[in-house]
């Protein structure tokens, strides 16, 4: 059964991501646009995975045989970049082939309404019920004379986001950063953004690999290895990386110690705040760390909590509600900008940042714990098996009075079951939207305490 996730749907090309697939959930896309706004333009994006190109290919032929007008990407591009593109055309959304920073193997498409936005849960529960009528029936490739037109985004992006960053005040500081694509959309994007105007930007990876190096084209620390060499060999101050469709990012410090996406978030909050004087409430997912309401609080600034899913944070952008919005999965936006997470911004603010304050990140984040307290998060996941699905619904159900010798305080049922125990340290276990396990994520004020309850979780899940 073909379901969409926390950021659209996503399979194993060839077992359930088939070209037939394909063909079904671009029906029901373009039967729920042509409902609402016939004959309008759709943009067709894809990543570079293994034969992205010919899925978006079939999709683009789907969406004009509809009497809908496909716009297809020129090459490999960027989820934001795509995002921009909606709502600088009028397009009525876009259908992108990405399976983000998922493994390889995987393909997925995310669906974007007119706003440019993740489609809501409303929204992609009408598509599949769409999906349900058209069944198991087999769908022809409609034939077409109709010439699809292309698209080609880089400039008008770029442009659009120099007016959102002050790249002059990164190149005027003669910051030198080091950036990791990995593999992905994210290649003549984020570079051409700084050597366009002077800055000093080396590129790794810098080519097509549908392998992604032969694992998950994720901006995380354990994948950045290589870009940490480039740092600390060539001494780089800064290095940055996006997923495989650059719409989450990953920050290595000038001494080559990854700064985690919590982190970046907190940090950017006070600059934001400090050095905008942007005072608007700022929003997090219910995963993400508590030192953005510390922060927050210190510059009397509201917080927002929402859900798991960059698309309920980008409603508030879209609604002008808040002035910065992230979530621990490497996935942030700012307001003016996009209701769709930014890869690319978030490198680019985070450059602005170091390149202003003269100062490295864990400078930074040293007075920032100064300020306000250390805090520490992490995550681990736990597979999802058919016995687990079976009995975690309950097992999340439940309200204890105390977790691992712990008195809880409170229970937030936001998004799965997060536990808050009166010193303020926490635990949210829910299962992941986009693959087949349970997240477990926890904060303390120290490492040992962290690794304590991540560990009390997982045994808690297993029961």
């Amino acid at each position: 059964m073909i379901k969409f996730g926390t950021s659209g749907w996503r399979a194993i090309i060839a077992d359930e991501f088939t070209f037939e697939a394909v063909r079904r959930v671009t029906q029901a896309i373009s039967a729920w646009i042509s409902e609402r706004a016939p004959g309008s333009q759709v943009i067709i994006g894809y990543d570079t995975r293994f034969m992205a190109e010919d899925f978006a290919a079939q999709g683009a032929r789907i969406i004009a045989a509809n009497g809908l007008h496909p716009l297809l990407c020129d090459r490999a591009t960027p989820t934001p970049a795509i995002a921009f593109a909606v709502r600088s055309k009028g397009a009525s959304g876009a259908i992108n082939f990405t399976a983000s920073h998922n493994p390889p193997t995987y393909c997925g498409m995310k669906f974007s309404t007119s706003d440019g936005a993740p489609a809501l849960p409303e929204v992609t529960s009408e598509i599949e019920q769409y999906i349900r009528e058209i069944g198991d029936a087999e769908l022809a490739i409609p034939a077409s004379d109709q010439p699809i037109a292309s698209l080609s985004l880089v400039d008008d992006y770029l442009s659009d986001l120099a007016t959102k960053i002050d790249i002059a005040a990164i190149v005027s500081a003669g910051l030198r950063i080091a950036f990791d694509p990995l593999w992905g959309t994210g290649r003549g994007y984020l570079d051409k953004a700084l050597t366009d105007a002077g800055g000093d930007v080396a590129v790794i990876h810098d080519y097509r690999d549908v392998y992604f190096g032969g694992h998950s084209p994720e901006p995380d620390a354990e994948y950045l290895h290589e870009l940490r060499d480039k740092v600390l060999v060539d001494g780089y101050q800064l290095g940055v990386s996006t997923d495989g469709d650059a719409d989450r990012f990953g920050i290595l410090d000038r001494d080559g110690s990854f700064v985690t996406p919590n982190q970046v978030i907190a940090l950017l909050v006070d600059y934001l705040a400090e050095s905008r004087g942007w005072s608007d409430a700022v929003a997090r997912s219910v995963a993400t760390t508590h030192l953005v309401d510390r922060v927050s609080a210190r510059h009397g600034i509201e917080v927002i909590e929402t859900p798991v899913g960059f698309k309920y944070i980008g409603a508030l952008i879209d609604d002008d509600k808040i002035s910065i919005g992230g979530e621990e999965s490497a996935g942030l936006s700012i307001r003016g900008h996009l209701p769709e997470k930014d890869g690319i911004l978030a490198c680019l603010l985070v450059a602005e940042m170091v390149a202003k304050r003269n100062t490295s990140l864990r400078e930074m984040l040293e007075q920032v714990y100064s300020d306000v307290g250390t805090i520490v998060s992490g995550r681990k996941g736990v597979k999802l098996t058919p016995e687990l699905h079976e009995r975690l619904a309950s097992r999340l159900a439940e309200d204890p009075d105390e977790f691992d010798g712990r008195r809880v305080a409170s229970v937030n049922r936001i998004d799965g079951a997060k536990f808050i125990f009166e010193d303020g340290s926490w635990i949210l276990m829910r299962p992941s939207g986009t693959e087949p396990l349970v997240r477990i994520y926890a904060e303390a004020s120290n490492e040992q305490e962290l690794e304590v309850l991540l560990e009390s979780g997982r045994k808690y899940i297993l029961g």
